[in-house]
């Protein structure tokens, strides 16, 4: 498997990324490839900050062959000789920077780029990457499988923690968020579903081009393209926001009573965590073995086969937390999926089920050994971060908060959160501060150090 396409010898690419650029100016310095991530180091990048992607793919299923254009357009957050985008696998064809071609070499997942001059901070600079091949599909630390998922009529791309990187080159890392436009061309009789809206369709020779566009600032994990035969349903949620399901014709019949309840959880997720934080929504249901698990892409979730309602909440949930408020990095996946977790616990209570204190028993006092392995808030390695901890102890964490505080002040910490952190990152210090702004005057000490951080079984007060 190639690395690269172009040969640099060691010494030309040292020399590359340690001088400046020709005629003096700016003084610049690599920006640095990884940003500490505590379970993914070598994710994301330093020295910019994206504001917007441009992506123009056409993908062959039967030939599995990808060719892409990247635009990327960031700010330059300090001076920089040269900076990283993270790429796995493909060919890279040609990179420019400003329009001008740039030096560029590959070592593992990270290009490298040179740019002919060197860029100040708080440059606005835009690169175009062109780049082609057959994508991979990527093993997570958990044995999952991310990246680039080619199905039986076309492909599934999903990033969750770092498969983004298999399908266009980008700063892979939850902290940087961005807008999109995502053009996905195909043979026609096919469908490309990704985020947002759809803001255009065209056909020629035989292929049919779609058109996504994101306007609200998302994560590159939570990016996605769906590629097949899918039923297109639409329909409006609550203030009349449009509501697109699509949906593999295999999994029409089982998939139609649950997705018809998506109005219905989106207004009652509105009650109870604020204001819907996109302009769309919808799901993506493909069939049960393309992928093996759902994952909360932003707008339109990915779900592997007909879900169950308390799935569907889950994923919905995440439009919230996860995609709208994002971890500021992996020691953070509690945030996400311990509030999704909750949100299942408080839509059964609301349906006259189960309250989330039954709930919570029930984890406390079974057989549940596995929530107990580490704490939600400091998973024990890459592998685990979407363990039983993070999501079911995650949940009783909240629980406990709402133990403390109330009904009214728990739910106006659950709307507070989403609110103040709309369309951002956070970080479980952020939020442990928040909740303690919010409840002035009441001691979360013990909850933050038994229940967040602590690695046994907390006593029952």
């Amino acid at each position: 498997m190639s690395r690269s396409v172009r040969l640099v010898p060691a010494f030309a690419a040292l020399l590359a990324l340690s001088t400046t650029a020709c005629g003096g100016g700016v003084h610049g310095a690599p920006g640095g490839s990884g940003v500490r991530d505590p379970y993914f180091p070598r994710a994301g990048n330093g020295g910019y900050d994206v504001g917007h992607y441009a992506l123009t793919l056409d993908y062959t299923p039967a030939t599995r062959r990808l060719t892409g254009t990247a635009v990327i357009t960031a700010r330059a957050t300090r001076d920089l000789s040269a900076f990283d985008l993270d790429l796995a696998g493909l060919d890279v064809e040609s990179v420019t920077v400003e329009g001008r071609k740039a030096r560029w070499n590959r070592t593992g997942q990270e290009l490298t780029v040179r740019p002919h001059d060197d860029l100040s901070s708080g440059e606005t600079f835009r690169t175009t990457v062109r780049y082609s091949g057959t994508p991979r599909t990527l093993t997570d630390p958990d044995g999952s499988e991310e990246g680039w998922l080619p199905t039986a009529d076309g492909a599934l791309a999903l990033g969750e923690p770092v498969g983004s990187m298999a399908w266009f080159p980008g700063n892979d890392h939850p902290s940087d968020k961005a807008t999109y436009d995502i053009a996905v061309t195909v043979p026609k009789g096919l469908q490309a579903v990704s985020n947002g809206e759809l803001t255009g369709r065209s056909d020629e020779g035989g292929r049919s081009t779609y058109r996504w566009h994101t306007a609200q600032p998302m994560a590159s994990y939570l990016a996605m393209v769906a590629i097949g035969h899918y039923t297109i349903e639409r329909t409006t949620g609550p203030h009349g926001l449009p509501v697109l399901t699509a949906v593999d014709p295999t999994q029409a019949k089982a998939s139609a009573e649950v997705l018809a309840k998506i109005p219905e959880i989106l207004d009652w997720a509105e009650l109870n965590f604020g204001p819907y934080p996109f302009a769309s929504a919808g799901a993506v249901v493909d069939r049960p073995h393309d992928a093996g698990y759902a994952l909360e892409t932003q707008t339109r979730p990915v779900f592997h086969g007909a879900p169950d309602i308390s799935t569907l909440v889950h994923e919905l949930a995440h439009q919230w937390y996860g995609d709208s408020v994002t971890p500021a990095s992996w020691r953070d996946m509690w945030l996400n999926e311990g509030f999704a977790t909750y949100a299942e616990w408080l839509w059964e209570e609301d349906q006259d089920g189960k309250s989330a204190q039954q709930t919570f028993d029930e984890y406390y006092e079974g057989d549940h050994e596995e929530i107990w392995a580490f704490p939600p808030a400091k998973p024990s390695s890459a592998a685990h971060i979407s363990d039983s901890p993070v999501y079911e102890r995650g949940a009783m964490v909240l629980q406990k908060i709402r133990q403390k505080v109330g009904d009214e002040r728990f739910y106006d910490i659950l709307q507070g959160w989403a609110a103040t952190r709309r369309h951002a990152t956070a970080s479980t210090a952020d939020f442990t501060a928040y909740v303690e702004k919010t409840a002035p005057g009441k001691d979360f000490t013990g909850i933050w150090k038994d229940w967040l951080y602590g690695d046994r079984k907390p006593a029952r007060p």
